[in-house]
């Protein structure tokens, strides 16, 4: 028998469909059913390395957590990476596919990728007894109808049940739910079985008469109304949640100046980031203050300088020379740590290859902070991976037995300088093992292709404390255990989405 079928779609991207989708799942694995997470098509420069090797939606990723599964390529089987405003890269079924305008893609997507797509959702199907579906953005975009393979086109190949979901956070959330309602189809209308709105503050009975105009106005129930869930420190799906991200005019000025102080981690917000969900379980420990920074000035009140992952190196690079952030990145690297994470750390290094056009072509001198040169390929690792830490310190503190797990997402390989130094040895999830990234010989500045390595409560942990005597702070009065408190935050995700839905309605048209 296939798979049952649930969908949850949206008026609008952001409107929080990722986190209900996780939390379902992860109701739905408490009642005891074998459930797995579905995106068809997803855009995102936020991916995951999955066990085989592939690279998925960071969503996805969280999904299958919340199914208690490992991640699989099926799960997500179109990635969508942007690389301008016109241009992206696709991944499909975990391997890059091709460099694409969008107006190019539109014309391959219907005809030969949706059948790969269905074949991932039928090993998918096979396998569990329910999937629980994510559409992206609107299904109402009537432009792009015809070409639409994530909303209405696979809910009706899946046989899927839709809730359509809505931000009243954000305004309008009656007429776009309406108006969504209203500019589908009548086949694709049939499929909505009930509506939920998410992120509500305030007083629930101001709220009543307008859940009954609502149902008046779309025949259908409203099955749910999600309060505004704080803190909940779970990955989000794409820069769009780096709206909300924490500056230093909002934090780092109401510090005080003593040794008791939290740690001022400062993350360069380049143009084109990819996985900042690195840096939050650093944001989560008390004795850190982490903020993006936008504007060189404020890279002197920084303790800790990162420069994280990015889709397009060459341009973040120069990116950094032209906004005025190399010479203060320089100047604090003399007495400071700086670290740079995949993209970051080749941007640190002597410099950028790119003979083959991966990211558009050509060649630039780094910052000549690590002795190594990157050489840009068409190639792409992606693969989870353990690092045992080589250096006998790390920023002057011991370092013995030193490990961090984590994942590789990344085109380039690196060729080191004579008597340069590695900084972890790797073995890949493939069994392969590898030298990882480099440390300056001062040790003050390092660098590796890891992402994911502050999830690591054990290196984490080091880091914290190792910086914190670096810059003459006392120890960190406590430290968080991330991985258990992930486990708890989805439990606590699934507890209130239990009290503001209709879960038994919704099983319900499961078993229909």
């Amino acid at each position: 028998m296939p798979a049952r079928a649930l969908m949850v779609l949206g008026t609008a991207s952001h409107v929080g469909k990722s986190l209900l989708t996780a939390g379902l799942c992860r109701i739905f694995r408490q009642n005891g059913w074998r459930v797995a997470p579905f995106k068809a098509q997803n855009m995102a420069l936020n991916s995951a390395a999955t066990p085989d090797g592939g690279e998925i939606g960071r969503a996805q990723a969280l999904q299958a957590e919340a199914c208690e599964l490992a991640p699989t390529t099926d799960m997500n089987p179109i990635l969508i990476k942007p690389s301008s405003d016109q241009t992206a890269q696709y991944v499909v079924q975990g391997k890059v596919w091709r460099n694409l305008t969008a107006r190019d893609y539109f014309s391959f997507r219907v005809r030969e990728l949706f059948p790969r797509v269905l074949e991932s959702y039928t090993r998918l199907a096979e396998q569990f007894d329910l999937i629980v579906l994510e559409g992206a953005g609107s299904p109402a975009e009537i432009n792009l109808r015809d070409y639409d393979i994530v909303n209405m086109r696979m809910a009706h190949a899946a046989n899927a049940a839709c809730l359509l979901v809505g931000d009243i956070d954000r305004g309008g959330v009656f007429a776009s739910l309406v108006g969504t309602l209203v500019l589908l189809d009548e086949a694709d209308r049939a499929r909505i079985r009930g509506t939920v709105i998410n992120k509500f503050r305030g007083d629930r009975k101001l709220l009543e008469p307008g859940l009954a105009m609502l149902e008046a106005h779309t025949q259908r129930p409203c099955v749910g109304v999600v309060p505004y869930l704080p803190n909940l420190k779970l990955d989000e799906e794409d820069s769009v949640a780096l709206e909300d991200r924490q500056t230093p005019a909002r934090i780092w000025k109401s510090l005080p100046n003593t040794p008791e102080r939290p740690l001022r981690i400062g993350v360069i917000a380049l143009p084109w980031m990819s996985n900042f969900t690195d840096f939050d379980a650093l944001a989560a420990e008390p004795s850190v203050a982490l903020a993006f920074l936008e504007r060189p000035e404020d890279v002197a009140a920084a303790d800790v300088i990162i420069l994280p992952g990015t889709k397009q190196t060459l341009h973040d690079l120069r990116y950094l020379r032209e906004r005025g952030f190399v010479p203060p990145l320089l100047a604090h690297a003399r007495t400071r740590p700086l670290v740079g994470i995949c993209g970051g750390m080749q941007i640190l290094g002597q410099r950028i290859e790119d003979p083959t056009g991966a990211e558009g072509g050509g060649w630039d001198e780094g910052l000549g902070c690590l002795p190594i040169v990157t050489v840009l390929r068409s190639r792409k690792w992606t693969t989870p991976a353990t690092g045992r830490w080589r250096p006998p310190t790390l920023f002057g503190q011991p370092a013995p037995n030193l490990r961090a797990e984590g994942y590789e997402i990344h085109l380039g390989e690196t060729v080191y300088a004579p008597g340069a130094e590695g900084l972890f040895d790797v073995v890949r999830a493939t069994g392969e093992q590898v030298v990882d990234g480099a440390v300056s010989p001062d040790g003050r500045i390092i660098g590796t292709y890891l992402h994911g390595l502050f999830d690591d409560d054990n290196f984490r942990h080091h880091f914290i404390a190792a910086v914190r005597r670096m810059c003459h702070l006392s120890p960190a009065e406590s430290l968080r255990s991330y991985r258990s408190e992930r486990r708890q935050r989805l439990d606590d995700l699934a507890a209130a989405l239990r009290t503001a839905l209709d879960v038994t309605r919704i099983e319900r048209w499961l078993a229909a």
